[in-house]
């Protein structure tokens, strides 16, 4: 956005006003880490709460009508907002957002993302099954294998949607679809560690978890 070549390896910029995602040098990367102004940059943290899982009827509860979704505060709109990958790209949906406000008052990772800039992906379902054993799932509700909860970058939720909708084939996805999903959970796994105590010191956010 300034002008300056942009490394192989980059940052990612959320511009609140026009709701798309930029690529950003190193100096703007770190210039736009703090709330406020029109961009924001994507941390590139990567989270799941082991003492806090959701179960399988509490992800029924959402009325979700497939088996991965992600969910992000619109701090334009004030509240969170639920998508899902598609064939056709990012496509959302209706949330309910006092079922989404009970999860989250009993879910601390629903709470933690940063407005724009973070995501909590939910995988349930068949989905969970691609790439290997799940990380914090619960099944104590005798569902199939439980629900998996993670905070992730916004830019990695648009950029699974966006492979997704290039290699889609047929009513299932087909199997480039289905291995490059296998693969994006498999990395998100390995790259989740455990989400910590909040800091009592830090000055909370009006919007997350909203």
């Amino acid at each position: 956005m300034c002008g300056e070549r942009v490394p192989e390896r980059h940052a990612h910029l959320v511009d609140i006003e026009q709701r798309s995602i930029d690529c950003a040098c190193t100096a703007c990367g770190l210039l736009f880490t703090r709330p406020g102004g029109r961009y924001r940059t994507v941390p590139d943290r990567v989270r799941h709460d082991p003492d806090a899982p959701l179960t399988g009827v509490e992800w029924a509860e959402l009325g979700i009508p497939v088996g991965i979704a992600f969910f992000f505060v619109n701090s334009a709109l004030g509240h969170v907002v639920a998508s899902y990958p598609s064939p056709a790209g990012v496509t959302e949906c209706e949330l309910d957002l006092a079922g989404w406000d009970r999860l989250a008052a009993a879910h601390p990772l629903l709470r933690a993302p940063s407005p724009d800039v973070e995501a909590i992906l939910i995988v349930a379902g068949s989905p969970r099954l691609a790439g290997g054993a799940p990380v914090g799932a619960s099944a104590d509700d005798g569902t199939e294998g439980g629900v998996e909860a993670f905070l992730i970058p916004i830019d990695t939720c648009y950029s699974l949607a966006g492979g997704l909708r290039v290699h889609w084939r047929g009513f299932d996805g087909g199997a480039e679809a289905q291995r490059l999903l296998t693969d994006f959970l498999a990395d998100i796994r390995e790259r989740a560690r455990p989400l910590a105590p909040p800091d009592p010191l830090a000055s909370p956010d009006p919007l997350a978890g909203a």
